[in-house]
């Protein structure tokens, strides 16, 4: 059983940080593509960024120069630095991975974390 625990979101002031973080457990053999999403209220799911195996990043143009997204192998982890929030990131942030389990590759999702950025 693999799971993906998100955990970091909470609400925040316009202008402020946020670091979210996302660790995969159960019987993994490997992780590929890790990435988080977004949804806000009334609003389709949305990709904000991902880091595949290799390290090579790919942003989404609203978050480009604010949100920096890491991962560290050896933890199983994914992370995303927020800053210089704005209102418009206010949503739920889901976590996504590519998980190997023996021979099968599957794809797996978080509960999602609430980040709320308001005065």
């Amino acid at each position: 059983q693999v799971q993906l625990v998100e955990s970091g979101g909470g609400l925040v002031q316009p202008g402020g940080s946020l670091r979210l973080s996302c660790v995969v457990s159960g019987t993994i053999f490997s992780i590929y593509n890790m990435e988080w999403y977004r949804q806000a209220p009334g609003k389709q799911r949305e990709s904000v960024a991902r880091v595949e195996y290799t390290g090579t990043t790919i942003y989404a143009d609203s978050v480009k120069g604010r949100f920096t997204i890491s991962r560290d192998n050896a933890k199983n982890a994914v992370y995303l630095q927020m800053k210089s929030l704005k209102s418009e990131d206010t949503a739920v942030y889901y976590c996504n991975a590519d998980v190997r389990v023996g021979e099968r590759l599957t794809n797996y999702w978080g509960q999602g974390t609430q980040v709320t950025v308001s005065s």
